[in-house]
């Protein structure tokens, strides 16, 4: 887990040494990379810990000898549910980005950030195993301009100003495996985050905001 400062290269949209911009990034341990996404997305350590979200696998599913929420191993490897229910702790809310719709139809300034969900192939040693896992990655704005704090980079990478940010996410979404989850502020109407549409075009009712366990799950790979 390091506290890195970043200075923004705007010809490669790298972010250089030089200490310009301070960031927090946590780099990945092993299956946490939910537990980093949570600390880089409100830039703190120890925002949450591993005992945190295990606390929060129990609160889920007390009865279960084999927690359905993380890694029987205890390594991590926790599901959206707990990712959810940790951010509910802090007084946000959350939901599945619909991607029939654009990332334009977005309004930035009250979406506080992104966790991104995406496939990563599952290795063992040098060895690249036929399965494929989930991985969590947090997209934060930082002293005006969004970064990618994935844990498994060397150090934040700039994404840019919000018009690159909508190209960013166009991107990423253009994949079916890759899913994107908003995070917004529990006192904001569930529209204030979105220009206005119907909302049978929308996110679903939040009633549907929890998937079933193991559907979208975290790699330590």
């Amino acid at each position: 887990m390091t506290m890195t400062c970043m200075k923004k290269d705007n010809r490669t949209h790298q972010v250089s040494a030089e200490d310009d911009v301070s960031i927090y990034h946590e780099k990945q341990s092993r299956e946490l990379c939910a537990l980093h996404a949570l600390n880089n997305l409100f830039q703190e350590s120890r925002t949450f810990t591993q005992k945190e979200l295990d606390e929060i696998c129990n609160t889920l599913s007390p009865a279960s000898y084999i927690n359905p929420h993380r890694s029987m191993l205890g390594l991590g490897n926790y599901d959206v549910n707990v990712i959810i229910l940790a951010l509910q702790h802090k007084g946000f809310d959350t939901m599945w980005f619909d991607k029939r719709r654009s990332p334009s139809d977005l309004e930035l300034d009250n979406i506080f950030g992104f966790i991104l969900n995406i496939p990563t192939d599952l290795r063992l040693g040098i060895l690249h195993l036929p399965v494929q896992r989930k991985h969590w990655v947090a997209i934060r704005k930082v002293n005006g301009d969004f970064y990618n704090l994935d844990s498994k980079l060397n150090r934040p990478l700039l994404i840019g100003n919000n018009q690159q940010l909508v190209a960013f996410l166009k991107e990423q979404i253009q994949n079916k495996d890759k899913e994107l989850l908003l995070v917004v502020k529990h006192e904001l109407e569930n529209d204030v985050w979105r220009r206005s549409a119907p909302r049978s075009q929308g996110i679903p009712p939040k009633s549907n905001y929890i998937v079933n366990n193991g559907q979208f799950k975290e790699s330590g790979v």
